[in-house]
């Protein structure tokens, strides 16, 4: 959704998010995407977005 902004602003960083909690589950085709929204972004967007994505897990996904 994040990616594409279908229902939501288009946001790579929350894009990144989800992918990679996604591909941290095995699921590969996550890992490829992923990746893609990650060349759209500098690198201390990638930073933020990998945090955000351990802050969510933590949380249990709430509020995220």
């Amino acid at each position: 959704m994040f990616y594409n902004g279908h229902g939501v602003p288009k946001a790579n960083v929350y894009a990144h998010i989800w992918w990679n909690i996604a591909a941290s589950f095995g699921d590969k085709d996550a890992v490829k995407i992923r990746d893609i929204v990650a060349e759209q972004m500098a690198p201390t967007r990638i930073e933020d977005a990998q945090k955000l994505a351990r802050e969510c897990v933590r949380k249990q996904y709430k509020w995220c």
